[in-house]
């Protein structure tokens, strides 16, 4: 649940950022959104065993990190932002969260009521 709602503050904070609101005029807010909703959605595929969608957000990650050493240009940081967009729309798509059962109807699957 935690990683849906992260990808989707994600989505919602770059497109924020693509428009040029002045919400999002802190990069490195924007930097540390993206880049703890892309380890959710890292840690996610992992889990789903979409291997090929995890390894597509580690650039991602190595781009988007406040405490990476790469540096990019303002135009080089929009085209990032399209890129960051569309991986988080397709990372919507593509992870399907399973409902995980309760205790109960894990204990009490197997008894059922037989009328007299």
């Amino acid at each position: 649940m935690l990683t849906k709602v992260m990808m989707w503050v994600s989505i919602a904070v770059v497109l924020l950022a693509l428009l040029e609101l002045p919400i999002t005029t802190d990069r490195l807010l924007l930097e540390i959104v993206v880049c703890v909703s892309a380890l959710l959605v890292l840690r996610q595929a992992v889990r789903a065993g979409q291997y090929l969608l995890a390894t597509g957000f580690l650039p991602i990650i190595a781009l988007f990190s406040p405490i990476s050493p790469i540096s990019l240009s303002g135009r080089a940081f929009v085209w990032l932002n399209w890129i960051g967009l569309a991986a988080f729309l397709l990372a919507v798509i593509a992870l399907k969260t399973e409902r995980t059962l309760s205790i109960s109807s894990i204990i009490h699957s197997t008894r059922r009521r037989k009328a007299l």
